[in-house]
This record gives C-alpha cells, structure tokens and sequence, in this order.
C-alpha cells in the first residue's frame, strides 16, 4: 500500500504537533478518498471557509461545472478555520485525504509525496496565467505541487472617527506612536479599545509575523534558517506584552480571533486592527456607521514598512482513484477568469493570476494593498516543517502575553522548527 506508507512518514511529522493532532485524532469526518474509488468521476473537495460567502459560491461553481460536464460529480466539504487543519490531517493519516484541497500550506504534503504536480492537473495555458511570484512560492524543491489560489495582504485599518475624538491628528508611522494612540483611544469615555490584537488559533502566526517584520526579524534568515527565537522577535514580543499589560489592547489576545477583532473594528468599538481587502466588506455589511482609512504598517525605529503577504493554495492528491483527468476539467473551470475573478470580488482577495489582475487593476480598495505587495513577505511555506510551526505558534504564542516568559515561548517554538 503505497500510499499507506506515505501517509505513515506524514504521520511521523504530525506527532510533532502536540495539541493539533489530538485535535485530528478526534475530529470526526466521513470526508475521503474512498467515496472516489472507481471510475474516477467523483472527486472530493475540501475547502477553506473564508467568509459565510464561501460554500455558495462553491455550490454554484459546481453546479455549473456539473452541469456542463454529465457524468462528473464534486463532493464538497466546507470546513472552517479553526477545524480545517486537524480534520484535513485525520483524513491523511486515516487514508482518506480528499482528491482536491484548498489550504494555506501544501509542502508538507509535497514531501511525502503525496500530490500531483501543478502540471499533472492543469493544462499549460492556466499555469503560465498565473504570477511569476506566487507560483515560484508554490514549488517544492523545484517542482510546482501547490496551485496559487489568493492572495492578502495585511495594513493597517484605523477608525477616523476615533482619532479626532482622541486628538489623534494622523496615523500612527512607528510602534511608539502606535502605542500613544491606542493609549489616547483607550482612555475615551465608551469602553473603546486602542489596538486589536488577535493571537488566538485562527491566525495568530499572521498578526505575530506583521510585528516582527517590522522589527527587521523574521521566522527564517536569508539562508532558510531557522531564527524564531532571535533578539529582534524576543524585543518585538516584549512591546505586545507592554501594550497588553498598560490595558491597550483587549483583555485575552490569546484567546482573541482575527474574525473577532474585525468584528469589533466594523461595529466601530476599537480604534486599529491589522485588516486585508476584505475586511472592506466586514465593514460595509455592518453599515460603515464610521469613517475609517488604511496606512501602511508602522514600524520599530529604523525600519522600512512591510506587510505580510498571504497566499493559500489549491492542491490535488494522488490518491490511486483514477481521477485526475476529473480534477483537471475541474481545476480548469474554476481558473476560467470569469469564474476565477467571482471568487476575488466575492470574498475581496488578490488574484494570483495575471489575466484576473488586469480585469481588477482599477479596485480602489485593492490598490493600497496591491502597491504593498512588493514589500510583502510570506511565510516560510516551502519549508515541510512550517506545518508544525505554524500549528505551535497558533497554540502557543499568546502564552508569552499570559504569564509566560516570552523568551522560553520563542525558544519552545524554535525547537520545534528544528525537530
């Protein structure tokens, strides 16, 4: 059974991941590769929910592509956020990965040999559609097995009315002004907070990965190396600290979700969050009862603005169920730009392909995170043992904001990197 024994080495580094995988041990799913099993028609498709816009859409796109192609059938699964990482990796280790995957690393996979390459499942017009940037962020060693689906980036949001209340007269450029407005709004009469900061599960390595750019420190040198617990990411995690302790941020950051301080910023309670180009139409489904704007990251003295640049991907299994040439006329629907470009818009995202980019090059809410993106950096997704990074950062980070000394935080997470 070779894909029993790569599902086993999958299973090895899963080990590694502590909490997450007795979460996948428990989560229950009937989701996998055995409902293919046959002729190859029936593909299984487990994708991300990024917004309540998220399963209709996919429902509708299937419904087409159905339609379109008789005989073929996709069977969707939604999952969110927070489960999708446990469940996918039970489905793997219990052999039932889904023939088709929508998710924010792939490498892991890649290396235990578990998908298709990008040329098995998509035909050479779609591939050289896509941007240069993000598609070389979806190889592994050398190969392309992931297949770019968006992209984000991360400025800061800021809620105008909440400055002039405070006497803030502009955004904040540096971490001390930072500080000295979330202070200011912090201390208006309302029970306002000054910055959101969310470090729970959903997405804590993004807001921590924001901060410790702008402290010149990264997760990995220039090299690939490993630099998680570096002096530049112990200082930055000392300052998250100090603006928790002075009461300028939410009460809990650890237990604090990114869809929860997007919430709160819509509905005009807290006065900067670190927002991505959809978080335009969080606002507007709230009614936009306040003027709010967007300014690049502030950053520690002596730095240069980034922000972070998020890509997630598509990827397609090689399960032994014969259905590849089904996920190719799949994967090659949903990449019609038409097609491609509804999802962008729907869920207010970046393209990662140069025909849809052109189409929505005039987006004015686009275009500021659009000119960041040449100053983004991403995760360090080719490397196999981000998936197990990313699972204790999510886990652990906010620890050091609890109690926890933030050095040993860095330090636990550093081993786990070079396990």
């Amino acid at each position: 059974m070779r894909f029993s024994r790569r599902a086993s080495r999958a299973g090895r580094r899963i080990a590694a991941l502590g909490a997450i995988a007795a979460l996948a041990l428990t989560a229950a799913t009937a989701c996998g590769s055995d409902e293919a099993e046959g002729d190859g028609k029936t593909i299984t498709f487990v994708a991300a929910e990024y917004s309540d816009k998220t399963e209709p859409y996919w429902k509708d796109l299937i419904s087409r592509f159905e339609k379109e192609n008789p005989g073929l059938k996709v069977n969707l699964q939604v999952i969110n956020w927070d489960e999708i990482d446990g469940q996918v990796q039970n489905m793997v280790l219990n052999d039932k990965a889904p023939d088709l995957l929508n998710l924010n690393k792939y490498a892991d996979f890649a290396a235990d040999e578990l998908l298709f390459k990008a040329s098995d499942v998509l035909p050479k017009e779609v591939i050289d559609d896509f941007i240069p940037s993000f598609a070389e962020n979806s190889k592994y060693e050398g190969d392309q097995y992931g297949l770019p689906f968006i992209a984000s980036a991360r400025l800061l949001f800021y809620n105008k009315d909440l400055f002039d209340k405070a006497g803030v007269k502009e955004p904040p450029k540096t971490w001390d002004e930072l500080k000295e407005a979330a202070k200011k709004i912090s201390d208006l009469p309302g029970d306002y907070i000054g910055y959101g900061l969310p470090l729970g599960p959903e997405e804590a390595q993004g807001e921590f990965q924001i901060w410790m750019n702008s402290n010149g420190g990264h997760w990995v040198d220039d090299k690939g190396n490993w630099t998680i617990d570096s002096p530049e990411n112990l200082e930055t995690l000392q300052f998250l600290k100090s603006m928790v302790d002075e009461g300028l941020t939410q009460p809990n950051p650890a237990k604090t979700d990114r869809a929860d301080v997007i919430e709160a910023f819509a509905a005009g309670k807290i006065g900067m969050i670190r927002g991505l180009p959809q978080t335009h139409n969080n606002i507007a489904d709230q009614g936009n009862k306040f003027k709010y704007d967007v300014a690049p990251n502030p950053v520690n003295d002596g730095q240069e603005p980034t922000t972070l640049g998020v890509q997630d991907y598509l990827m397609a299994f090689d399960n032994g169920t014969g259905a590849q040439e089904t996920l190719k006329k799949f994967l090659t629907f949903f990449y019609q730009e038409e097609n491609y470009s509804k999802f962008i818009t729907t869920e207010g995202f970046l393209p990662t392909t140069q025909s849809a980019s052109d189409k929505l090059s005039d987006d004015e809410k686009l275009e500021p995170f659009i000119e960041a993106l040449p100053k983004a950096k991403f995760y360090p997704v080719t490397d196999p043992q981000w998936t197990a990074v990313d699972s204790a950062v999510k886990q652990d980070i906010g620890q050091a904001l609890r109690g926890t000394d933030p050095k040993k935080v860095l330090e636990q997470l550093q081993k786990t990197a070079e396990g």
